[in-house]
């Protein structure tokens, strides 16, 4: 049957789709959700956002078209691995070792500082000499962010992690975020990355009045981004409805009839089964489903004759009838606006083809509970 129909898209994109490209909404598509506000104040940001505030309060809390560095290293001095034990037996002894790890930090500060960086970012600690000597060079920081945070930042800014702090370049350097700022929400703070060029991931803020409503929020928002996903590696569609079910349910039952004898009974059985889906929609609605479901036959019959008539027999026929999902009525899906994902209806009936084969070859049933006196 010729229904999947391709999914337009804008500028000549879908040759790019064609192809295979990566699509992992758990990892670059972060939903936050936040109780208070109301649903209309729930946004997807052109860029990422964290809830992390600066390690310093000197520190810039807004700033346009930031130079970001990120770090997955420790700004503070390292603790030995094994334990040490130190004698010292002059007072000098004691200064030259803190002097030691001061000029340890101020020498790692000192090489971040040269790429004139205006946000470092680390997935580690930040000690207070660190956080002074950025405060001086006005510079913002932040601290202990989580290592996927990190990574939805990098992706949103151009930026990229760093290990060790003798080793930056100035390709390291993101400068894809148009505006950096920190704001209040509740009682919290959040830094916002937002306006990014080009972002490779984004972070969806979700308000609500309380817990519950943001948890069926997300549910909903994650499959609606699901779906997107399968028509992002599959951009055929189909009409839904119960469209496809019924024209697939007509199919089957003429190619039934053709046949004799036992071979007949899958067909029509599969066919019957099909209408299952049109046959609920229409007891959602409240409508009469017998009605309803003879007329949805009827339009999809008459589709097949006069597809025969023009085109010989054989002929598949395009009807893209199916019920309306709120008043009951019959609609053509392709005037309706009402698609479903081509690669998951397959699935659903492979599925269910599946399931009923596996059900046939068993032909009994081993129960595992003992009866009672026994």
């Amino acid at each position: 049957r010729d229904t999947p129909t391709p999914l337009a898209l804008p500028g000549g994109a879908e040759d790019m789709y064609s192809q295979k490209v990566e699509v992992d909404i758990k990892r670059y598509a972060k939903v936050e959700k936040i109780p208070g506000g109301e649903i209309s104040d729930s946004a997807v940001l052109s860029g990422v956002m964290f809830n992390k505030d600066v390690t310093h309060s000197k520190m810039r809390r807004r700033i346009e078209n930031p130079r970001i560095l990120l770090l997955d290293t420790p700004l503070e001095y390292k603790k030995g691995e094994s334990q040490t034990n130190v004698e010292i037996t002059d007072e000098e002894d004691w200064n030259t070792l803190l002097k030691m790890e001061e000029d340890y930090v101020e020498n790692m500060c000192m090489e971040i500082i040269a790429f004139k960086p205006d946000i470092v970012i680390t997935e580690k600690g930040v000690s207070d000499l660190a956080q002074h000597y950025f405060a001086k060079a006005n510079i913002t920081a932040f601290r202990r962010l989580r290592k996927t945070d990190n990574n939805r930042v990098a992706r949103a800014t151009g930026a990229t992690i760093v290990s060790r702090t003798d080793e930056i370049r100035e390709s390291d350097i993101g400068t894809g975020c148009s505006l950096f700022e920190m704001r209040k929400i509740g009682e919290e703070y959040f830094a916002f990355f937002d306006e990014c060029k080009d972002p490779k991931a984004c972070t969806i803020i979700l308000r609500g009045g309380s817990k519950d409503v943001l948890n069926e929020i997300e549910r909903n928002l994650t499959d609606a981004m699901q779906v997107v996903r399968n028509v992002v590696f599959d951009t055929r569609l189909l009409p839904g409805g119960g469209a496809t079910e019924m024209a697939v349910s007509m199919g089957l039952r003429k190619a039934g009839l053709k046949l004799e004898g036992v071979q007949q009974g899958p067909f029509l059985a599969v066919g019957e089964a099909m209408e299952v889906i049109p046959r609920t929609l229409a007891q959602n609605c409240g409508v009469s489903v017998i009605r309803t479901v003879t007329q949805l036959r009827a339009k999809h019959g008459a589709a097949y004759e006069e597809a025969e008539k023009l085109h010989g027999e054989g002929a598949f026929p395009k009807c893209n009838w199916g019920i309306d999902g709120t008043t009951g009525k019959l609609v053509d899906m392709e005037e309706f606006g009402i698609w479903e994902p081509f690669s998951v209806k397959i699935q659903t009936i492979k599925t269910a083809v599946e399931s009923a084969c596996m059900i046939l070859r068993i032909d009994d049933i081993v129960s595992g509970s003992k009866k009672r006196g026994y």
